[in-house]
């Protein structure tokens, strides 16, 4: 069987990532798919800043679950984009496209 690569190879998640998912061990796929599926499950998404959870919308509201996964988070993409969550708080939101950040933030 051919080695897997790239988005498709499995990484090493830190404590909190590997508690939320339920394993040590997943590609950065299937990550963000799980966190994708627990934030739609729980209707976490909304269309405003720090709004309310409506199902819909580019804003993800940090519940108990998630908050321990984005407070991970603290880094500088390759654009120069700062993500620090490390302050974030229930009820607080993120924008999608800072999904990357945060699960680059949780794997080893």
């Amino acid at each position: 069987m051919a080695e897997l690569k790239g988005l498709k190879k499995p990484v090493k998640l830190k404590a909190d990532m590997a508690e939320f998912c339920g394993v040590s061990e997943l590609p950065r796929t299937e990550i963000t798919k799980r966190l994708w599926n627990y934030i739609k499950a729980q209707k976490l998404q909304t269309k405003t800043v720090n709004g309310k959870p409506e199902n819909a919308g580019k804003y993800i509201v940090a519940d108990a679950k998630l908050l321990k996964v984005f407070k991970n988070t603290n880094s500088t993409s390759k654009s120069g984009n700062l993500t620090d969550l490390r302050n974030i708080k229930e009820g607080d939101t993120i924008d999608m496209m800072q999904m990357a950040a945060v699960v680059s933030a949780n794997v080893e």
